[in-house]
């Protein structure tokens, strides 16, 4: 898809080059900060329909906001980690945008939820219908959350120290598996993708995680918060390097994990793709990168709903199956297309951050990484909002569940359009294609 295509089907806010003297060196920054997230019990809990509006009853391992800040120069990006179902609404968004570019002069932000099952309902608002009254608690847990984000993403700001980068990759992996198709050979991903960040004794600041699998290790009828996987991960890579981890999940809308024999349950999964993690970490050399710079755009997408939203028989039909409140704002969200977000960050000339804002099967990660003539491409998914699963158009007409219409309304072959733009995107902010001026 050409660069004209991909403004007639979105809107985009382009953050140009930073122009800079090349007699002065630019520097290049990381820094990482953590914060609890836990809610307290009484939340509903997001992930499975069969759940309804079932509270929470307390916790089995605490939540996480996982936060690293890059800087070149005088530009910075956000990346954050949570150990959430999903990431920030629309509107939380909006809020913790405008804060950071006040407060820090943060432009690029890529907030991921790690898609645990066991992380509490954020979608509830103050309005009466919508959460207020019914479902209080989650209403000022949903209110607190970004300023919490805010707060997180600040502290990795003011921690950023001159640093040292390198990248990871293993794609050897053989414990996720493909749950939708029935076509063999089944399509995985198996990458595990690592950015180690250094300080100037070459001891780690913190590392980016990425692999993809959904986390849905724990027990559908435990009540109590989780971060399933990612979150035990994270910990234990946190204290075999004593050094920052933040878990950004994948195109995992088609993906499960599967664990070898003998590895049973969350933490048992967790621990040993921490093994693996850390194993790879060890084995980067960290560099101060020649030409320190970070470029992003963000697209924002309208798509046509294979779903009448505005039906109240379609209605009633999804309040049955999860419950009246938070159908109640999905409709409001929904009900004039399905908004989506793509947002395309270059770091250093080699690096490709891409986050889409939903479950994309495996596959238009795998594509995009083929297709991008970078060093490194590491797709985020459940980014900056969550617009339900995409699938590939090959998925759709198999079918089943995450190529369904009522789990993924948005219209067939958005994935596509959405990762055609990255990589127009990727070439564009290096300089490789020149952007097509916008009609007036």
């Amino acid at each position: 898809m050409n660069n004209a295509a991909c403004l007639l089907l979105s809107v985009v806010i382009a953050l140009p080059l930073v122009s800079l003297d090349a007699s002065e060196p630019v520097e290049f920054k990381a820094g990482f900060a953590e914060v609890d997230i836990t809610p307290p019990p009484g939340l509903p809990m997001w992930g499975y329909g069969a759940r309804h509006a079932a509270k929470a009853k307390g916790t089995m391992d605490s939540l996480a906001a996982r936060a690293v800040v890059i800087q070149a120069g005088n530009s910075k990006v956000a990346v954050v980690g949570l150990d959430l179902g999903r990431a920030p609404t629309a509107a939380m968004m909006e809020q913790i945008r405008g804060d950071l570019k006040e407060q820090a002069d943060i432009e690029h932000i890529l907030i991921s939820g790690s898609h645990t099952h066991h992380g509490p309902v954020i979608e509830l608002v103050d309005k009466t219908g919508y959460g207020k009254g019914a479902f209080d608690e989650a209403v000022a847990y949903s209110q607190e959350l970004p300023r919490m984000l805010t707060d997180v993403i600040l502290a990795a700001d003011k921690a950023a120290q001159p640093a040292r980068i390198g990248v990871g990759t293993c794609n050897h992996l053989k414990i996720n598996r493909n749950r939708h198709t029935k076509r063999d050979p089944k399509t995985v991903d198996p990458g595990l993708f690592v950015v180690r960040f250094d300080d100037q004794n070459q001891d780690p600041i913190a590392v980016i995680v990425s692999f993809a699998a959904h986390p849905t290790m724990t027990d559908v009828q435990d009540l109590r918060y989780s971060g399933d996987y990612p979150g035990y991960m994270a910990r234990k890579v946190s204290s075999d390097l004593n050094a920052g981890c933040v878990f950004m999940q994948g195109a995992s809308g088609d993906l499960s994990v599967r664990p070898p024999a003998g590895v049973q349950g969350p933490q048992a999964f967790g621990e040993l793709l921490a093994a693996h993690v850390v194993t790879l970490t060890k084995g980067i050399e960290a560099v101060v990168p020649e030409s320190p710079a970070i470029s992003g755009r963000v697209n924002r997408y309208q798509f046509r709903s294979r779903v009448d939203f505005g039906s109240a028989l379609v209605q009633l039909q999804y309040s049955v199956a999860f419950f009246p409140e938070l159908i109640r704002n999905a409709v409001d969200e929904f009900a004039t297309g399905i908004p989506a977000e793509l947002n395309t960050v270059v770091l250093n000339g080699d690096i490709a951050f891409v986050g889409g804002s939903g479950e994309f099967f495996c596959n238009h990660a795998i594509r995009l990484r083929e297709r991008a003539y970078v060093d490194h491409v590491l797709f985020f998914g459940y980014c900056n909002g969550h617009s339900l699963y995409f699938p590939t158009i090959e998925a759709v007409s198999e079918g089943g569940y995450g190529a369904d219409a009522p789990v993924s309304p948005a219209e067939v072959g958005a994935g596509e359009q959405m990762l055609n733009c990255a990589l127009v995107n990727i070439y564009e902010l290096l300089g490789r294609i020149e952007p097509v001026p916008s009609a007036e």
